[in-house]
């Protein structure tokens, strides 16, 4: 597979991360709403797991603040390799491509989430699922709207 389509897949995925960032941002904003402390919780448990020492506090915490967002951007990205993978190299149905986009990206970070303990998806209230659908939504439509403009053959 061309190096060029794995690229392609990696912008599509950032670019869908950073809207699924200003989507988050902007409720935040909205409704006075605090940043979720999961991200950096998920980080924790993940330096837990691969035995990674972040050091004493303040500085473990820093380093999970840090490692947190980080997580997001690598599980973002790697969406959008995954979906190159996916269509090998093919650009898709919008809506499919959203759904799978943003789909797989919430089932990700909200699997990963269960996995390490961290959250429990299954006891979450409606605005809860709101606060997580909506920007995984923004995800899946700017990631697949990129995708497929990267894809188009030149004119």
């Amino acid at each position: 597979m061309r190096a060029g389509i794995l690229a392609d897949g990696a912008i599509a995925g950032a670019a869908g991360t950073t809207a699924l960032n200003v989507v988050t941002y902007l409720d935040m904003t909205l409704r006075a709403r605090p940043a979720s402390n999961t991200p950096e919780r998920s980080a924790g448990r993940v330096a837990e797991v691969a035995h990674l020492n972040l050091g004493p506090e303040p500085q473990a915490t820093n380093r999970r603040s840090g490692l947190g967002p980080l997580l997001g951007y690598g599980i973002g990205i790697a969406a959008g390799v995954g979906f190159a993978l996916l269509t090998r190299g093919r650009p898709m149905p919008l809506a499919l491509a959203a759904g799978l986009l943003g789909g797989g990206v919430m089932t990700a970070s909200g699997g990963s989430y269960a996995v390490f303990g961290v959250s429990d998806p299954r006891t979450w209230s409606r605005g809860d699922w709101l606060s997580d659908l909506i920007p995984h939504l923004a995800y899946g439509l700017v990631a697949a709207t990129t995708w497929n403009r990267l894809r188009m053959p030149p004119a």
